[in-house]
C-alpha cells in the first residue's frame, strides 16, 4: 500500500468484479465486488477502501440494477471519503449519488446530482468513468424530455469513447444513442437508431461482452416488434438471452424475460 497507494488485491478484484459483470456473470461480479469491500474494511486502509466502493462495489451493484446494494455502497463511499476529505472520492460518490436518484425515479434530483459531479471531475487529471457518468446523464435527460441536451451529452461521450480508447463502453453508448435518436422523431430516426443498435451488437460480440449485448438486443428487439418484425425480434432477443447461466434475478434479465413473454403473446402486447 506504501508503494503503490492502494491495496493491489483489492485492486485486482476490482478489476475482475467489473469483467465478470460485462461477459455476462453478474452473480459473480456481485459476490466479488462484495466480498472486495470487506476484505478492504478489514485493512483499516480507507484509500483502498474507497477504491473497492468507488471502482467496483458501486459500479456493479448499479450495473446490475441492485438499488438496495447500491444505495448501501454509495452511502459507504460518501460517508468515507467525506470524514476523510478524499475529494475524488467524494465526487465520484456523488455521482453515483445522482445515477441511483435516477434509477429510483427521482429523475430531476438525480440529473442536478449528477450534473454537479460531473462539472466537478475534470479537475481530477484522467477523471475516470467520465464517459460513464456522461451517458447516464445523457439517457436520464432524454428520459426528463430534454432530448436536445441528451443528445449533445451522448455526443461528448462518444467523442471522448474515441479520442481516448475508452471503447469498453463503445457498445452501451451506441445503444443510448440509438435510443435517443428515437425519442427524436426525426424522419430518418428509425434507420440511424437500428444502424446504431446493430454497430453496438458488433462491438459487444467482439469484444464478448455478454451484458452490454443484452441490453442492445432488447433495443433492438422492441424496435423490430414495433415494426412488426416480432418472429425477428423474439429470434434476436432469444439467442442472447439463452447464453446466460445466471444472473436472472438482475434488471436487466428480469426486462427481457418480460420482453420475450410480450412478444410470445403476440403483436397486442406492447411496454
Amino acid at each position: 500500500m506504501i508503494r503503490f497507494q492502494f491495496d493491489q488485491r483489492v485492486t485486482a478484484r476490482i478489476t475482475l468484479a467489473e469483467i465478470l459483470w460485462l461477459q455476462g456473470f453478474p452473480d459473480r461480479a456481485m459476490r466479488v465486488a462484495q466480498e472486495n469491500v470487506e476484505d478492504a474494511k478489514s485493512l483499516n486502509h480507507e484509500l483502498s477502501l474507497c477504491n473497492a466502493l468507488a471502482q467496483g462495489a458501486c459500479p456493479v451493484a448499479l450495473f446490475a440494477g441492485d438499488l438496495a446494494a447500491a444505495e448501501h455502497h454509495v452511502a459507504m463511499l460518501l460517508d468515507h471519503s467525506a470524514r476523510f476529505a478524499l475529494d475524488l472520492w467524494l465526487t465520484w460518490g456523488r455521482c453515483f449519488d445522482g445515477m441511483l436518484r435516477i434509477r429510483q425515479g427521482d429523475v430531476a434530483t438525480g440529473l442536478n446530482v449528477l450534473r454537479a459531479g460531473l462539472d466537478e471531475l475534470p479537475r481530477y487529471r484522467g477523471a475516470l468513468r467520465y464517459i460513464a457518468f456522461l451517458a447516464e446523464l445523457a439517457e436520464g435527460l432524454a428520459h426528463a424530455g430534454e432530448i436536445a441536451n441528451g443528445r449533445a451529452a451522448i455526443d461528448r461521450a462518444l467523442e471522448r469513447c474515441h479520442r481516448n480508447e475508452e471503447l469498453w463502453y463503445l457498445p452501451e453508448l451506441l445503444r443510448i444513442k440509438g435510443e435517443i435518436l428515437l425519442r427524436e422523431g426525426a424522419p430518418d430516426a428509425t434507420a440511424a437508431a437500428e444502424t446504431h443498435f446493430l454497430q453496438s451488437l458488433d462491438w459487444a460480440r467482439r469484444q464478448e461482452v455478454l451484458s452490454w449485448e443484452l441490453r442492445t438486443a432488447m433495443s433492438l428487439a422492441r424496435l423490430w416488434r414495433n415494426q412488426g418484425r416480432l418472429g425477428d425480434a423474439r429470434h434476436r432477443l432469444a439467442s442472447v438471452y439463452d447464453k446466460f447461466t445466471e444472473g436472472f434475478g438482475t434488471a436487466d434479465a428480469r426486462a427481457a424475460k418480460q420482453l420475450l413473454h410480450e412478444m410470445a403473446q403476440g403483436p397486442g402486447r406492447l411496454s
